[in-house]
């Protein structure tokens, strides 16, 4: 639930909704992407995706340009801007994260990340 808040905190933020939100978060952490890839990533129609980065172009969170190579194709990213705001908002987060790690015993890693690893295979097995 906490994840979830801060992902709709975020996207309030940023002023993007949840679609947005993950597009961003691929194109900030991947690297420019074509439309087609976007859509197959965060796993919807490229009509959607199209709609998708209308929104964010439109708020100037992304660029389109033609690919490099193959000018049929365009390639989407991430306005540098939006990506720092972005990036602005995790870190405080991220920072966190690491001091709590940082403040654990090898012990205490080891049974957190067995924990988070049964957790992951619950939640793989409710998807099958």
């Amino acid at each position: 639930m906490r994840q979830q808040r801060f992902e709709r905190h975020l996207a309030r933020t940023l002023d993007v909704d949840a679609a947005g939100l993950e597009a961003m978060d691929h194109l900030i952490t991947h690297g420019r992407s074509t439309p087609t890839e976007l859509a197959r990533r965060l796993e919807i129609s490229t009509a959607a995706m199209t709609l998708v980065l209308n929104r964010l172009e439109s708020a100037g969170h992304v660029t389109r340009e033609r690919h490099p190579s193959d000018g049929r194709k365009l390639v989407v990213t991430a306005a540098e801007r939006s990506s720092d705001r972005a990036y602005d908002l995790v870190l405080p987060l991220i920072e966190g994260i690491e001091d709590v790690v940082a403040d654990m015993d090898d012990s205490e890693r080891a049974t957190v990340q067995a924990f988070l690893d049964r957790l992951i295979g619950i939640y793989d097995d409710a998807m099958d």
